[in-house]
């Protein structure tokens, strides 16, 4: 047997298990960014978490679905999805967050324990540069 004929026979026999994999791996991912809009304390880090999983997701979904397919053609279609949405979804989600910039929606920038003691810093140092 040649080299490529061998390589075909281990493509073939590992192909769907990779794929399948793939597929997990994608719908944990998914998982975990449901997980962080769910946790996020606003708006602009659910956002972000849904974004970047998201992307992610559908990298390895595809990838996997692209490994599991039947022809070539099937295949051919799943990768013209794949280049659509990866570049669609980050547009979509920065026109979102400059949508909701531009309404007025103010991101969270420190825990409120954290504003009085920034407060505090920001006093001193003005102390200090005055003096």
């Amino acid at each position: 047997m040649s080299f490529f004929s061998e390589i075909g026979a281990l493509y073939g026999q590992y192909a769907p298990l990779l794929g399948g994999a793939l597929c997990v791996f994608g719908a944990v991912l998914t998982l975990f960014g449901a997980i962080g809009v769910l946790r996020f304390p606003d708006f602009y880090t659910r956002l972000h978490a849904a974004s970047v999983t998201d992307t992610g997701a559908v990298l390895a979904l595809i990838t996997g679905m692209c490994l599991m397919s039947p022809s070539g053609l099937v295949t051919y279609k799943l990768i013209i999805i794949l280049i659509f949405l990866f570049l669609t979804s980050p547009t979509a989600s920065h026109a979102v967050a400059n949508a909701a910039l531009k309404a007025g929606l103010t991101p969270i920038l420190s825990k409120p324990d954290d504003k009085a003691q920034t407060a505090e810093t920001d006093q001193d140092t003005a102390k200090e540069v005055t003096s």
